[in-house]
């Protein structure tokens, strides 16, 4: 799998599949780029718990306003008729199903759609749940975009979370470096491959019974 996608192709494909007038939550970290890439004549209302809806891309270098930022502290944007509100109006937004989808990073996705994204168990990782759990059991759709593979190259799509769970069956869609994956009850299949990336390639490195779209 020698070609890859690079982190900001991966966000360009979540941004291709977010509908019109969808209400969004983009996680810290990897998730942050999919503002860059929405299609400026497609409405999306991004939201963020540090209480803001109706943020922009990031800023042009040297337009940066550090009172005007993210949740993971990153400045952005403010597009015409977005509002501001407490903390916990955000908080209720999310956790009253308020959101169509959320995007977020990942340590570890099962066969199952489980989501594990706050802790490794590592004795020097800090612990950082953060929003994720509460936007993993309050969006309608959850989206994780990752690369596929740890450092050292072990799959972090699989059959079985090792690590502390974040929230339980509420993944609906993978993105990765080299394909896209859908989580569904009967399974977990295939949508989309990047590259010259071969089905056996993904069923090697899984070691999950995928299917395949196409």
């Amino acid at each position: 799998m020698s070609t890859k996608l690079t982190r900001d192709q991966i966000a360009a494909r979540v941004a291709q599949d977010i509908p019109e007038g969808a209400y969004v939550n983009l996680g810290i970290g990897l998730p942050t780029l999919v503002a860059n890439h929405l299609p400026t004549d497609r409405e999306v209302i991004l939201h963020t718990e540090n209480g803001m809806l109706g943020m922009g891309p990031a800023p042009a270098k040297g337009e940066e306003d550090y009172d005007l930022i993210n949740a993971g502290k990153q400045p952005v944007t403010e597009l015409p008729g977005c509002s501001f509100f407490h903390h916990a109006d955000s908080f209720a937004m999310m956790r009253g199903g308020h959101l169509d989808i959320c995007v977020l990073g990942a340590f570890q996705v099962s066969a199952q759609g489980d989501l594990a994204n706050w802790h490794t168990g590592a004795p020097d990782a800090i612990p950082a749940v953060g929003g994720a759990m509460d936007l993993a059991i309050g969006a309608k759709q959850v989206f994780v975009m990752m690369e596929l593979t740890t450092r050292e190259g072990q799959s972090k799509l699989v059959q079985a979370c090792s690590y502390p769970l974040t929230g339980v069956r509420c993944v609906s869609r993978v993105y990765t470096d080299v394909a896209v994956f859908d989580i569904a009850s009967d399974g977990v299949t295939v949508i989309d491959i990047f590259g010259d990336t071969t089905p056996e390639q993904l069923l090697s490195l899984t070691g999950l019974p995928l299917k395949f779209a196409h």
